[in-house]
C-alpha cells in the first residue's frame, strides 16, 4: 500500500499534457464468455505501458472498479503519444480486433473513452494527508503552498484562503 504523506500537496506539469479516461462496463452478467475477455485483456495492456512508459509518452493512471466494470483515469504526455500508442501499440491493437470480432455491437458489454487535452497551467488539483496520486504521481508532487494554496491561484488567478491552511508537517 502506498505510504500517505501528511499535508497539502498539488501537482505541477511541465507543458502541455492529456487526460484520457477508458474503460469498460457489463452490461449482461451470464454473458461472462463475452466480458471476461474484454476484461482480461486490460493487463497486458498496463503492462505494455508501463515497461515502456518513456517511449510511448504514457506518464501513469489509476484504476477504479465500480459494480459493473473498471475505469481507468491515464496521464499522457501528448495525443500523439496516445494516439501512436492506440494505432500502434501490440496488445492494444490485438485487444481493439477482438473486441470488435467477437462483442462488436452486441450490448453485452460497452467500452468507453474520453480524452482532454490540457494546456499547460490550465489544472489544478489538491492532496490532502493522501498517498502520492492521480497527476501529482504522473508529474512532480509539490507543497500546495503560495501561490499553489487555492485552487484559484493554481489557476493563476488571486485570492486569499477561505479557511486557514494548517502548515504542512
Amino acid at each position: 500500500m502506498s505510504k500517505v504523506i501528511p499535508g497539502r500537496y498539488t501537482a505541477h506539469m511541465e507543458g502541455s499534457f492529456v487526460v484520457f479516461v477508458i474503460g469498460f462496463r457489463i452490461n449482461k452478467w451470464w454473458a461472462l464468455h463475452k466480458w471476461l475477455p474484454v476484461m482480461n485483456a486490460m493487463p497486458p495492456m498496463l503492462q505494455e505501458l508501463y515497461r515502456n512508459k518513456e517511449e510511448l509518452g504514457f506518464m501513469d493512471g489509476t484504476y477504479h472498479f465500480s459494480g459493473r466494470g473498471l475505469t481507468l483515469v491515464q496521464y499522457w504526455r501528448s495525443f500523439e503519444h496516445l494516439e501512436h500508442y492506440a494505432r500502434h501499440g501490440a496488445n492494444h491493437l490485438k485487444a481493439w480486433r477482438d473486441f470488435n470480432r467477437k462483442v462488436g455491437t452486441g450490448g453485452v458489454v460497452g467500452i468507453f473513452h474520453e480524452t482532454y487535452l490540457v494546456q499547460e497551467g490550465q489544472y489544478e488539483c489538491v492532496y490532502n494527508n493522501m498517498p502520492r496520486f492521480g497527476l501529482a504521481k504522473a508529474g512532480d508532487h509539490v507543497p500546495a503552498i503560495g501561490h499553489r494554496e487555492t485552487a484559484s491561484r493554481r489557476l493563476g488567478r488571486e485570492n486569499e484562503p477561505a479557511v486557514p491552511t494548517p502548515p504542512n508537517p
